[in-house]
């Protein structure tokens, strides 16, 4: 069974909803994760909070370094949004709230629930590859592989990459082995492709 969508998805779709003009769709980081949420299938719900449920392992200090690096224009963590944890729980009682407003979701199932644990090492190799991210972000996006999983880490990846476009170029073979990893993830076609124009031209 194939993902619910050809796209990102889950919280690395979340994080790029903060980009320049994200003050167009709410007034605050909740408003615009909520108008967004409203306009999409409760699948697309149902993604992200199973992956802010699976933030929830890892420290707070973390979860800021992760968000910061996946979104482009993310309100402040001292003053807008709490700590890195209770913006995460925050975001999981939003996807709760549009969950309530409709009826007959369905469980995600088949490669919806892909933790990615056989890929571990694959994405572990392609964070420490990522050299134009700085050394606190690959170790946060290990963390997140280690103990939440893989396949959202790789997402995240994938997030920070496009937000450090100004720093980051991709080898031909380094894209490959990144649409190699997003292929055993059963990815959605445009989901490794948002970093295919990071690809140095030969």
């Amino acid at each position: 069974m194939p993902r619910f969508t050809e796209f990102d998805f889950g919280v690395s779709w979340v994080m790029g909803f903060f980009h320049q003009d994200a003050t167009h769709c709410g007034d605050t980081a909740a408003e615009i994760v909520a108008n967004h949420l409203a306009g999409w299938s409760g699948e697309a719900a149902l993604a992200v909070r199973r992956d802010a449920r699976t933030l929830g392992n890892l420290p707070s200090r973390t979860l800021e370094v992760l968000w910061n690096a996946g979104a482009e224009y993310l309100p402040s963590f001292e003053k807008r949004l709490g700590s890195g944890a209770q913006w995460t729980r925050a975001v999981v009682g939003l996807c709760n709230a549009r969950l309530s407003a409709e009826t007959g979701v369905r469980p995600l199932a088949g490669a919806d629930t892909e933790d990615g644990e056989a890929c571990l090492d694959a994405v572990v190799a392609e964070i420490e590859a990522a050299r134009f991210l700085t050394a606190e972000v690959r170790a946060a996006l290990v963390d997140c592989a280690r103990h939440c999983t893989p396949e959202l880490a790789f997402r995240v990846l994938l997030r920070a990459t496009v937000c450090a476009a100004r720093d980051a170029s991709l080898s031909p073979d380094q894209y490959r082995r990144l649409e190699a990893v997003g292929s055993a993830l059963q990815y959605g076609e445009y989901v490794v492709d948002n970093v295919r124009f990071l690809v140095e031209e030969s």
